[in-house]
């Protein structure tokens, strides 16, 4: 099974159309939070990762809108109420089974208290090896990670939003993962020059 997986799009409906562009065929699609801003919304984003049923979690960007703090945000003119409550329905932590896989979708760490930036360099890394899955997947950090630590793949497919990893020069970035190989291809691309695309 072929599995496409974005995180960190912050708004960016062109950056996630090319994401979609160069994953081409999948056979499920996740996202890893952080879809939006703290206090902007995409309806073209939000719909779009509805209309392909992505499994979606929840990011810090999410919980800040959807919390108190948000509630302007929420009430601005144009924003879809149904797309709001279809992204509050999300969880912030997904197990799923995919392709015999059990894959655990966290946008920061698995581990309390959430929020921690798990760098590619960072010894906690390894304490994603401690879950009871065979992949875990995590965004947060906009860096990119493909590592292995006991029988857990640890990915993190970097930023189809923002680009921060300066491994690759910035560029955004998607992944795919095939879960019968559990090989797993890191897929750079260059900011679109049209951000409303």
């Amino acid at each position: 099974m072929k599995i496409g997986i974005v995180s960190d799009l912050h708004c960016n409906l062109a950056g996630l159309h090319r994401a979609f562009e160069l994953m081409g065929d999948v056979d499920e699609l996740l996202c890893l939070g952080d879809s939006i801003h703290q206090y902007r919304f995409s309806n073209e984003v939000i719909g779009a990762l509805r209309d392909r049923g992505a499994h979606t979690i929840l990011g810090n960007h999410e919980e800040i809108f959807l919390g108190a703090g948000g509630i302007r945000a929420r009430e601005q003119a144009g924003v879809d109420g149904g797309l709001v409550d279809w992204l509050a329905a999300q969880p912030t932590r997904l197990e799923i089974t995919l392709g015999g896989k059990k894959l655990l979708m966290v946008h920061s760490t698995p581990w309390e208290p959430r929020g921690g930036y798990v760098l590619p360099a960072s010894a906690d890394l390894a304490r994603f090896g401690e879950v009871t899955a065979d992949m875990v997947l995590y965004g947060h950090t906009h860096q990119q990670v493909v590592r292995r630590f006991g029988r857990v793949l640890v990915v993190n497919p970097g930023s189809a939003g923002e680009g921060r990893d300066h491994r690759n020069g910035r560029r955004l970035s998607c992944a795919v993962l095939d879960t019968a190989s559990e090989e797993v291809q890191v897929l750079d691309f260059d900011p679109p020059a049209d951000l409303a695309a």
